[in-house]
């Protein structure tokens, strides 16, 4: 039941609803609105994960991480029409699920091995995908796929999403679900400096301003001081030792 669940809301509805709207709105603000699923995972992970409380600090963090997606992307942030308005508002909705799947897997999956929890939820997420594009496009073997083409679609498959999900879940794990979702602003800023290193992309200035806030929020999240609630249990017990030890 969890496995299908997550799976239909990570991979069908999730990844879907990008791949329909990035048809009518830029990259850069596909990105922005994916970027979503830091806020969304904040307030979840209050409802379904007790030890994980909002804060200020958190809160700061995930606002600048957000703010600078924006600046990197300024150029791009533009709704010139309606079905353009209407991929806006599917991909906010796919923030929610990937971000209601990871609180899931955080708050119910402890025990499943992340390559079995992916295995699982791409094996869920797989038919409702491949049901959709067949009636949409036909098959794809009607297609004339190039090797570059193939290349790609190979790469996205066990790079982009096996290795990728592996590691978030295996990450998210051993973290708090908030600092493992950071990655949604982080993933925006590695595709521009990709591009301008493998195809020569400009970096425009804002680029720079735009990933040190990103690089700035991650910081804040990841590394932020731990409260002295949670400090003096440590304490205590190092007390409790030195004490022994005499």
């Amino acid at each position: 039941m969890l496995l299908g669940l997550t799976g239909f809301l990570q991979f069908a509805l999730n990844y879907s609803s990008v791949f329909w709207a990035e048809q009518y709105i830029t990259s850069g603000l596909a990105a922005l609105l994916q970027a979503m699923i830091t806020v969304f995972g904040l307030v979840l992970a209050w409802i379904f994960l007790p030890n994980e409380r909002i804060t200020a600090q958190k809160i700061i963090g995930v606002a600048i991480g957000i703010l600078g997606v924006a600046v990197v992307f300024i150029d791009q942030l533009k709704v010139e029409n309606w079905m353009a308005f209407l991929g806006c508002v599917a991909i906010v909705i796919g923030s929610y699920c990937a971000a209601q799947a990871s609180i899931l897997v955080k708050a119910k999956a402890g025990g499943i091995h992340p390559a079995a929890l992916l295995f699982g939820q791409m094996i869920c997420g797989l038919p409702f995908i491949g049901s959709y594009s067949f009636i949409v496009e036909g098959s794809p073997f009607n297609s004339k796929w190039s090797w570059v083409a193939i290349i790609c679609v190979l790469y996205l498959a066990l790079v982009g999403t096996i290795a990728a999900f592996w590691l978030y879940y295996w990450l998210l794990s051993r973290i708090e679900s908030t600092r493992a979702m950071m990655i949604s602003l982080v993933t925006p800023l590695i595709a521009v400096l990709i591009g301008a290193v493998t195809l020569g992309e400009r970096l425009p200035p804002q680029t720079f301003v735009g990933g040190l806030m990103i690089v700035g929020s991650v910081g804040l999240i990841v590394f932020r001081r731990r409260s002295r609630a949670a400090a003096t249990p440590e304490i205590a017990t190092d007390h409790r030792q030195l004490t022994t030890d005499n």
